[in-house]
């Protein structure tokens, strides 16, 4: 299906990303490709502006910049695929990486854990599993030790 023709990239319930915000480009891929390997540009990048989206909301867009500090170059994220020989499915694989990363970094961070002690009854029975595994390991001595 024509780029034109898509209403956007949908990452969530909340958030699609315009056509018009993302930029492809087409380089020769290393790998697989048969007779067409040095012809064809199937290897596909596609690029998207995180610092300058019009689709994010300013909470969305200092999520995706503090936790995707590390891809970010200037704002700007890059997605590559060339894991397949066709520039279609390198496309849609490009595409469905960007979504999935989208949406990871958008989650919520997890609680912090609330550090607890160990139960006087797990205590208990972890001192008794040693106690246990001595006696096994006492066992299998020979008589002289």
């Amino acid at each position: 299906m024509p780029a034109v023709h898509r209403p956007g990239l949908r990452v969530d319930a909340r958030l699609t990303i315009p056509e018009s915000e993302l930029s492809w480009r087409f380089s020769r891929s290393s790998g697989p490709g048969g007779q067409g390997v040095n012809t064809a540009d199937s290897r596909a990048e596609l690029v998207w502006d995180v610092a300058g989206s019009a689709a994010l909301s300013a909470v969305q867009r200092e999520r995706l910049v503090t936790s995707l500090s590390g891809r970010l170059v200037d704002g700007v994220l890059t997605i590559t695929a060339s894991e397949h020989r066709s520039q279609l499915r390198n496309r849609d694989a490009a595409r469905m990486r960007l979504a999935t990363l989208v949406a990871d970094a958008l989650r919520p961070p997890s609680p912090v854990r609330r550090p607890t002690k160990p139960s006087r009854g797990s205590r208990e029975r972890r001192l008794e599993a040693k106690k246990r595994r001595t006696d096994v390991k006492r066992l299998r001595r020979p008589p002289g030790d």
